[in-house]
């Protein structure tokens, strides 16, 4: 399993032959990008700020629920931080399993749960000025 938050962007195909996954019947990749819009305004770039210790730790017992809970062989995750422009890749999930229901199940509760526990905040960056997501804002 690899875990990783960092401010560079990623090959996601690179990323996944990094692992050598032997038995695998299915690996399941999702790719998250910055969309360019929000409910009211064109979106330009997003900052993600995040705490890396717990960041890290939180994104680990995600991702080893998930290979508990679905028997994926393995499991990859990057997520980025830092100002991102729309486009840009934010995250890669990847799962492997025997199966292929396993790896798409295992790979979209990776990313639910990572929208809702990892302590990532983000602000987004618009024409109409700078907007802290909902649920998102740091804490002071």
């Amino acid at each position: 399993m690899i875990v990783r938050v960092q401010a560079e962007d990623f090959d996601p195909e690179q990323e996944a032959q990094a692992l050598a996954v032997t038995g695998a019947g299915a690996r399941v990749s999702f790719v998250g990008t910055v969309r360019d819009f929000n409910a009211t305004a064109r979106v330009t770039a997003l900052e993600i700020e995040h705490y890396p210790r717990m960041t890290e730790a939180e994104l680990t017992r995600v991702a080893h629920e998930a290979q508990r809970t679905w028997g994926l062989l393995d499991v990859l995750v990057v997520h980025r931080y830092g100002r991102l422009h729309a486009g840009d890749r934010i995250v890669l999930v990847v799962t492997w399993a025997l199966h292929r229901k396993a790896a798409f199940r295992g790979c979209e509760e990776i990313i639910d749960v990572l929208k809702t526990r990892a302590p990532f905040w983000k602000k987004e960056i618009t024409g109409d000025g700078d907007i802290w997501i909902e649920g998102e804002t740091p804490q002071t």
